[in-house]
């Protein structure tokens, strides 16, 4: 309440939209019931879970499913929340009105060209991450605000851009949008280096197959700045000497 009262007379000090300024940042800061919704996303056959799908609330809350197609959000009793796959988003389903928010489970229509896409026909490394960034295109660009994005430039001079104003005091969204990207580009990561460091290739460096080679790619996966930087004649060599290394201690 303090806070509030603070942003109020601060409020005061604008031209225009003060008192609904105020109501926009009293409402961001109000608190309610809070709870957690469960589920699984499937497609319409409900046999094949869903990955990375984008599961967001109206309360600024935003997850994914992971690989077995769950998910879990927290979100307020008067929030509703609603699932966005390859660009194309669901309805939005009123918390209240859901009977298990423990199972919350969901189908999702695709087309059996997307079906396809996903299940069949294999797409490079290249296309899946562009695909990737135009998904999430939204979250990749998400940036802090800073006092040079709150400051605008008008006819009548500088002032405060009162969009970004309101967007500092979204903490929720602006938290879980920020965990949310970090997720994604640490995604990006992980898959960068296993495009790079993949089966085939240290099956054709080193010989090694099944159980041995699945221990081999574990052990001595290579760190993403290393795969960044490293030519293809050094990661070749990482690839070789790693393995004499891992030759010589089966020896002892």
């Amino acid at each position: 309440m303090l806070l509030a009262a603070k942003l109020y007379l601060h409020a005061r000090t604008f031209h225009t939209g003060s008192f609904l300024l105020f109501l926009l940042l009293f409402a961001a800061l109000g608190a309610t019931a809070q709870y957690q919704v469960k589920g699984t996303v499937y497609d319409s056959s409900r046999i094949y879970r869903i990955e990375a799908v984008t599961v967001m609330s109206t309360g600024g809350r935003i997850t994914m499913t992971d690989t077995l197609g769950r998910y879990h959000i927290d979100v307020g009793e008067k929030d509703s929340i609603w699932f966005s796959y390859l660009g194309k988003p669901t309805p939005k389903y009123p918390i209240l009105k859901i009977a298990d928010i423990n199972q919350f489970d969901i189908a999702l229509r695709l087309k059996s060209e997307v079906m396809q896409e996903v299940r069949i026909r294999s797409r490079s490394y290249k296309q899946d991450s562009l695909q990737n960034r135009r998904d999430y295109a939204k979250i990749f660009n998400y940036r802090k605000v800073s006092v040079a994005s709150m400051t605008s430039i008008g006819p009548s001079g500088a002032g405060i851009d009162l969009d970004e104003l309101i967007r500092l005091f979204q903490f929720k969204k602006n938290k879980s949008m920020l965990k949310f990207q970090a997720r994604l580009l640490e995604q990006e990561r992980e898959k960068f280096v296993a495009h790079r460091f993949n089966k085939a290739l240290v099956r054709k460096l080193t010989g090694l197959d099944g159980a041995e080679l699945d221990k081999f790619m574990e052990a001595y996966r290579p760190s993403f700045e290393f795969t960044t930087a490293a030519s293809e004649y050094d990661f070749q060599l990482y690839i070789k000497k790693a393995f004499e290394a891992s030759q010589q201690r089966r020896s002892f």
